[in-house]
């Protein structure tokens, strides 16, 4: 049995000393509670990894992603699994509208603002909106064009929201599906390192047609000139937008399919904004040019030759 002597503290020296007097001992590492934790560098980075870092943003993130993907998804036929797809706070919405208006050079607006939690809600609102400002703008606008002609009678075109309807969200939809098949199709051949979900696609388009709405209110404006310097410029902001966050996603492919994925997606988005201009706002309006009015000598010499 130990003695009162054997049960005594033992004061050591240095720890470094004591491990290689002994390598196999064990030894446990208790820290003071307020001390604040040593960082340790890690290996140093190649200036090509921390350029890709800058681009797709920080690792926050990526962390944000990892944790989403251990939610329990619901199946696809109940309301739940839809209900994930608005679920998004106002504040959210505001800051995505806030980075599609003002794009970041050398960001990547998913990264950024998307795929912590990426939403329809959004798009949705964004794309109704548009096309109510759209159609109601293209009908003032007609009638402040033929404001005072006597023979112009105004005539509300109710035709127009749908047809604006269908061109909104057949381009929010059908386009982006596209892009995300052509991806897929991609990302088969060529290992790329940023890879994007179609409902983030969507989400990007849908935030990007946001500069449309104030665009189209000021479309009203009757000068050629003021309306096409409005739509170089809501192209220039939105086009920025979809370039800089496709481009991470093909630049590891083939330079020249890269520049066409690119090129194209800009085409189809000048395609859009040029022909609602065209359609809605400088198309001519047959139906209202004045007709001749018959002179009482005419109606007779008519009626006679009857």
């Amino acid at each position: 049995m130990a003695t009162v002597d054997d049960l005594q503290f033992e004061e050591f020296g240095d720890a470094a000393t004591s491990l290689a007097a002994n390598p196999d001992v064990t030894t446990i590492s208790i820290e003071d509670p307020g001390e604040t934790p040593k960082h340790h560098p890690g290996p140093p980075r190649s200036p090509g990894r921390e350029e890709d870092d800058e681009l797709l943003g920080n690792d926050d993130s990526d962390k944000t992603e990892l944790l989403a993907g251990q939610k329990k998804s619901s199946p696809f036929w109940t309301f739940e699994y839809y209900q994930t797809f608005f679920d998004v706070d106002t504040y959210q919405v505001f800051d995505r509208i806030k980075g599609s208006l003002l794009p970041i050079p050398g960001k990547n607006f998913v990264r950024l603002y998307i795929r912590s939690n990426p939403d329809l809600y959004g798009p949705f609102w964004i794309c109704a909106t548009l096309v109510f400002a759209i159609a109601i703008s293209g009908n003032l606008s007609n009638f402040l064009i033929h404001l005072g002609e006597k023979t112009y009678h105004y005539v509300p075109e109710f035709r127009k929201v749908s047809i604006a309807a269908t061109i909104i969200y057949a381009y929010a939809w059908l386009v982006p599906l596209s892009l995300w098949g052509f991806l897929m199709w991609r990302n088969s051949k060529v290992m790329n390192i940023v890879s994007y979900s179609f409902l983030e696609i969507v989400c990007v388009y849908g935030y990007s047609l946001f500069i449309y709405i104030p665009t189209a209110i000021l479309w009203i404006i009757p000068q050629k000139a003021v309306r096409w310097i409005l739509v170089m410029i809501a192209l220039g902001i939105s086009g920025s937008v979809l370039a800089m966050t496709f481009w991470p996603a093909v630049r590891e492919d083939n330079r020249r399919i890269a520049l066409a994925t690119i090129v194209t997606i800009v085409l189809l988005h000048m395609f859009l904004s040029v022909g609602c201009l065209a359609y809605f706002f400088d198309a001519p309006e047959m139906e209202h040019l004045p007709t001749t009015i018959a002179t009482p000598n005419q109606t007779v010499a008519a009626a006679k030759s009857s």
